[in-house]
């Protein structure tokens, strides 16, 4: 049995549950995890996987803005991320005075990580996406990232390595600098699990993402529902401290919140899903074969940028919520092709453990 410490970043639950299968897979090797988080990504993982130890880990406060103008806010909260990162490194080398262990996985925590103990990152941007206009600022953030990059042994990315037919573009691919010779393609990591049940849902809108655009989301979509006729759909507000769930008219059903298990069981139900184009529901949609219209967070340049992506290669339609006109945009999406390759997250774990983590545990 080996102790294994998996850190990931509470930047929304995207990180965390796409842990999970990683986290299941350590579990069933007979290896004692630990996971070091705070915040809601802690919450869903005690929940998720009550066998492991749970530790809280502050991590960085997050840039997003109200407004559409993420970029400028991310730079204006440089010196307060890097503090926090500052503080991050003090608690891991207390942890790591006080515990031992034999592999250390980090999603996207620069700082969970240590010269004597194999450390991993996992992360699928290794480029920052911004406008045309700050293109410059795309090399500064690569270079950043390279710098912390570096103190892994290896980045894993949830993705394929083909360079055409990937999820993360230029997230992930065509790299500038040397770290790409370090960088182990994963393919998709989902906790979302294909289930054998019948497609009776025919729109499932899934409002989530930080605030405050998930209330705007929330706001838009409840305003035009119902513009919808004929179509049975489920909305899930992505809103845990309301558990209620109420009906709009017969065909359509608002639950305040639903757990992993309840959302895992929609996107199946679903013959599409409207929802963030965050990458882990990205991934979370390769694993089950299903189409959708993303609705990008205004200002996270990340998911504009996956949206227009999927757009151009016609895998899938993606509208800007302030010009979101339902009935057309679920129609335009229901003719995208969906994406040309479909995901086995249970086989690429398995590879992974048998390619990367376990040589390194064996080795220690």
């Amino acid at each position: 049995m080996k102790r294994i410490l998996v850190s990931p970043l509470s930047w929304g639950l995207g990180h965390a549950t796409r842990d999970l299968p990683i986290i299941r897979y350590f579990l069933e090797r007979g290896h004692q995890v630990t996971i070091a988080a705070s915040d809601r990504a802690l919450a869903l993982l005690q929940h998720e996987a009550p066998e492991c130890e749970f530790l809280e880990l502050k991590d960085y406060p997050t840039p997003y803005s109200a407004t559409r103008f993420f970029v400028p806010k991310f730079l204006a909260m440089a010196p307060v991320i890097i503090r926090a990162m500052h503080r991050e490194a003090r608690n891991v080398r207390r942890l790591l005075a006080e515990r031992h262990f034999d592999l250390i996985l980090s999603d996207n925590r620069f700082n969970v990580c240590s010269r004597e103990i194999p450390s991993f990152l996992i992360s699928h941007q290794l480029r920052f996406h911004a406008p045309p206009a700050l293109r410059p600022f795309r090399f500064v953030a690569e270079l950043f990232n390279y710098f912390y990059h570096r103190r892994f042994r290896a980045v894993i990315v949830p993705d394929y390595a083909d360079p055409v037919e990937n999820l993360s573009g230029q997230l992930a691919h065509g790299l500038w600098f040397a770290h790409r010779r370090r960088i182990y393609y994963a393919g998709i990591l989902s906790s979302v699990r294909r289930m054998d049940v019948a497609e009776d849902v025919d729109v499932f809108i899934s409002v989530s993402g930080p605030e405050p655009q998930r209330t705007e989301f929330e706001r838009i979509v409840l305003a035009r529902v119902q513009e919808c006729p004929g179509e049975r759909i489920v909305v899930t507000l992505g809103k845990p401290e309301v558990k209620e769930t109420r009906q709009i008219g017969e065909r359509i059903t608002v639950h305040g919140y639903l757990d992993r298990a309840g959302q895992e069981a929609m996107m199946n139900r679903a013959k599409l899903t409207v929802c963030r184009s965050g990458y882990t529901t990205v991934m979370e949609l390769a694993e089950l074969g299903k189409k959708a219209l993303f609705i990008p967070t205004p200002g996270q340049t990340e998911q504009e940028y996956l949206a227009w992506y999927y757009a151009r290669r016609g895998w899938f339609h993606a509208a800007s919520q302030y010009r979101l006109d339902l009935p057309r945009d679920i129609e335009r999406a229901r003719a995208m092709a969906g994406l040309p390759f479909r995901a086995d997250t249970r086989a690429n774990v398995e590879k992974l453990y048998a390619e990367v983590f376990g040589p390194a545990l064996e080795a220690d």
